[in-house]
């Protein structure tokens, strides 16, 4: 029997796939469905993490197609960025040849994989076509008052010498190069996206098609806070407005804390030793997310205010590390009984802690190491005692207002987007400073901006800032000298509108074609990993929100459904001296790991692959192997693909033996000798029976139960053939249906195979495969599943389902599944079309 060979196979079909440009999509035909995964960085090798994003993708893709939607899946590349410019200085390349060799070398990687992908549609962030578009839509944000310029503290990267935006702070450092961020006062360029925080967060709850943990995390985000602004009186008779969420707190305040920056400082700015703690503090602040995971720092200023409910007490004024001057008023009241930073804060410097609120009326309560904060009845607090806690927020605030010393505020932890980098490699900002004095957009028709080609990667700083001669220029208006604007736009204004582009991505004179976008968007089905929860697809909703109304959306959100993928995870191996090691370079001896020159290796946990951890599996290295289909396979079949998924060498094995299974049973249908036909109605409904549950695991994302259910369906084949229990005829027909399904998962040995049954190059083109629900629904019978004898679910099955069926229906089922995990399953009693009894060795 001939053997496959997935290579010859590959090659034959990927070139027929490219010439017969199989998966370009029609002009508005239809029912739509717009498939997108992650906006992939160039770097110059897919890794496991785009092999199973993508082909998750395009399963879903595959399958709409099949189903007879005109589909959109496009692909781009977010190219521009600093780890760019830095790699192409260490290679002594320009950043722009070394970015478009990594996206030639990605693209043939992703074209071998398979995948169903338009690539006419292709779009790529540093090519001058795009980012002209870019620019003109800055300049649409610039008229409409969304886009401004103000001098303010940014995160302040000393390493990669340009600014962060907050998001891209993790834990007070880099998210690129580790270093610990600084605050740097510098005149930025902002998106005002905080004119949209209300809509933002109120259209999340619209978002049925998203992960809850998504939208938490957003809303988190977006952070809306209802509190009041209170105004005390400094003994220099100056006012400190300070905001708080818990005014009903307000007699047990022990002292002010303000941020390091706040113009109260001014009275003490030439203090050495404030200067001194002030650098420090602004070196560590970073961002709210990490304040509560930073020591608590203070400097006690030479002044304090006046309680305003409180006869003659005072409470000493703090200069702190953990207050944030652009959230709230840069200023608060520390109630250390109830807030576990103003406790940790008091207890170093020995301040005052009263608790006000108990869990019970006129009850008092100890504070010790931990701040009670969860509801109750207010005590130590003078015409406040007894009532509840919302009780006491509001009295407070009627009798702050009506003492005119503040008022009501609802604020957002959410801040205007600062979009400045002081780098070459990014869209150029298309703005003009007139010597006159003005600031003036670029017009319309002398767009694009475009990089200089001639740059010095010598010099520190940012190179467009040293170049000779770019930045001088003249007004095209009125004939003024002018310099352009030398930061360039962060990243993320990139890819916070590259889904729009898709639509219509040859569009010469708009960012996009109205009728196009109004087509294709929103983007039907979005992968990505939870990673993007924040950064892009906050940023996205935003430009969409903001673009709304000018170019005439019929959608207000980008993103109907959004999936977030696991990591595929690989033990990790270093030698004795800490040096990380690549897992192809780890032999196993005797039950121990060596290099080859038999350097002794350890190996570690299994963590998500990692460049820096040298945990990674080249996709190349496999498929070189094992082919394109068996990556595919063993990435859809080992886990739910929102877990994280285990590599393993005999996973992938054994997704190799199945595509050779694939086409030994071709092989075996064709010299399959029963010509007579007979129609078998249990075999036909089993196939009906399968075709639906895997319709099904597929429109759900169960992408491992799909693949499973298709292991069953090559077994039934198989059994057929094996007993000569139909005819060729009907064998071929149920091989076609199981082919044309196996088309969206692995579509080189299915488009083989399909070939040699047909003679035929159609089965792209194909339909997916219909069931007869009235069949099924007059062989319906209830079986009861039972756990050790007690009865746990019961389940719709067909006349002589089989117990592999049965159970596999049950682990979708959440009690039952929870109850498994936990368990060992000893046997199972199946009693056909009756009952179904797991046995564990639960006591």
């Amino acid at each position: 029997m001939e053997k496959y060979n997935p290579l010859v196979v590959e090659n034959k079909w990927q070139s027929f796939f490219e010439k017969n440009q199989i998966f370009k999509t029609k002009k508005n035909l239809g029912k739509k469905f717009y498939c997108l995964e992650m906006f992939p960085y160039p770097s110059g090798n897919i890794h496991m993490g785009h092999v199973r994003n993508y082909t998750l993708g395009d399963v879903i893709a595959n399958y709409k197609r099949l189903k007879g939607y005109n589909v959109l899946h496009p692909m781009g590349w977010d190219a521009f960025g600093l780890p760019a410019e830095n790699a192409a200085i260490q290679n002594k390349l320009h950043p722009v040849v070394w970015t478009k060799k990594n996206i030639a070398v990605m693209k043939s990687q992703l074209q071998r994989l398979g995948l169903s992908i338009d690539w006419d549609k292709e779009v790529s962030t540093c090519d001058e076509n795009y980012y002209k578009q870019q620019q003109s839509l800055f300049s649409f944000f610039f008229k409409k008052g969304l886009v401004y310029k103000k001098e303010s503290y940014v995160n302040w990267d000393p390493i990669d010498q340009t600014v962060l935006a907050n998001e891209q702070v993790i834990d007070g450092k880099g998210w690129r190069s580790g270093a610990i961020v600084e605050k740097k006062k510098l005149s930025q360029w902002f998106l005002n996206i905080t004119k949209y925080s209300d809509e933002l967060l109120e259209s999340l709850e619209n978002l049925t098609g998203w992960p809850e943990k998504v939208k938490l995390m957003q809303k988190n985000w977006i952070g809306k806070s209802i509190g009041c602004e209170i105004d005390f009186l400094t003994n220099n008779n100056e006012k400190i407005k300070i905001f708080t969420t818990r005014p009903d707190t307000i007699f047990g305040a022990s002292f002010i804390a303000i941020a390091p920056d706040h113009p109260f400082t001014q009275f003490f700015e030439s203090d050495g030793n404030f200067l001194k703690f002030k650098k420090e503090a602004l070196k560590n602040i970073a961002i709210e997310s990490s304040l509560s995971k930073n020591e608590k720092l203070g400097f006690k200023t030479p002044y304090f205010v006046h309680h305003p409910f409180i006869k003659d007490k005072k409470l000493p004024i703090y200069v702190s590390n953990f207050i944030l001057l652009d959230y709230g008023t840069g200023a608060i009241y520390g109630c250390p009984a109830h807030d576990q930073r103003d406790l940790e804060f008091a207890l170093k410097y020995k301040l005052e802690v009263l608790p006000v609120v108990s869990p019970n009326k006129s009850q008092d309560i100890k504070i010790k190491d931990e701040a009670y904060v969860d509801d109750g009845f207010i005590i130590n607090s003078d015409f406040l005692n007894d009532l509840s806690v919302n009780e006491a927020k509001r009295k407070i605030i009627k009798i702050v207002e009506d003492k005119k010393i503040g008022n009501s505020k609802t604020i957002y932890r959410l801040k205007d987007w600062g979009i400045s980098r002081q780098r070459y490699w990014g869209c150029p900002i298309p703005i003009l400073y007139r010597e006159d004095g003005k600031i003036i957009p670029v017009p319309e028709k002398d767009l694009p901006i475009t990089l200089p080609e001639d740059i010095d990667f010598n010099k520190p700083g940012n190179p467009l800032e040293n170049h000779p001669t770019w930045k001088y220029t003249k007004c095209p208006e009125t004939g003024m000298k002018a310099i352009r604007e030398t930061d360039t736009l962060d990243t993320f204004v990139d890819s916070s509108w590259y889904f729009l582009r898709f639509c219509s991505p040859k569009e010469q004179k708009l960012p996009f074609n109205e009728e196009n976008v109004n087509y294709w968007m929103p983007v039907d089905q979005y992968i990505g990993g939870v990673e993007h929860a924040i950064l892009h697809l906050l940023y996205s909703r935003f430009f969409t929100l903001a673009l709304k109304d000018e170019f005439k959306f019929k959608f207000s959100e980008p993103f109907q459904n959004l999936f977030t993928q696991g990591m595929v995870c690989h033990p990790t191996f270093k030698t004795e001296k800490g040096d990380w090691v690549f897992p192809k370079d780890v032999k196993f001896e005797d039950g121990k790991y060596f290099l080859n020159n038999k350097l002794k290796v350890l190996k570690g946990d299994s963590q998500a692959m990692s460049k820096s951890k040298k945990n990674i599996v080249d996709p190349d290295d496999i498929i070189k192997i094992y082919g394109s289909d068996a990556v595919r396979w063993f990435i859809l079949s080992d886990s739910p693909p929102d877990r994280d998924i285990q590599w393993s060498d005999s996973g992938i094995q054994g997704a190799y033996k199945y595509v050779q299974k694939i086409f030994r049973t071709c092989e075996k249908i064709l010299d399959y000798q029963k010509t007579n036909e007979n129609f078998d109605k249990n075999f036909l409904i089993k196939v009906d029976i399968l075709v639906k549950e895997i319709s099904d695991c597929v429109e759900k994302f169960q992408m491992n139960v799909a693949v499973a259910k298709l292991y069953t369906f090559l077994n039934l084949l198989n059994d057929e053939i094996e007993k000569l229990g139909v005819g060729k005829k009907s064998l071929i027909d149920v091989f076609k249906k199981y082919l044309i399904i196996i088309s969206a998962f692995i579509p080189y040995v299915a488009n083989e195979c399909w070939e040699k049954v047909t003679k035929k190059t159609d089965l792209a083109i194909q339909e997916w495969p219909k069931f007869d629900n009235e069949s099924l629904r007059k062989d319906e019978f209830n079986v009861v599943v039972q756990i050790n004898g007690k009865k746990r679910a019961i389940i719709n099955a067909i006349h002589n389902e089989t117990e592999e069926s049965i159970f596999s229906k049950s682990l979708a089922i959440k009690n039952i599944k929870v109850i498994l995990e936990k368990t060992t399953i000893t046997k199972k009693i199946f009693v056909k079309n009756k009952l179904l009894n797991i046995v564990t060795n639960e006591k």
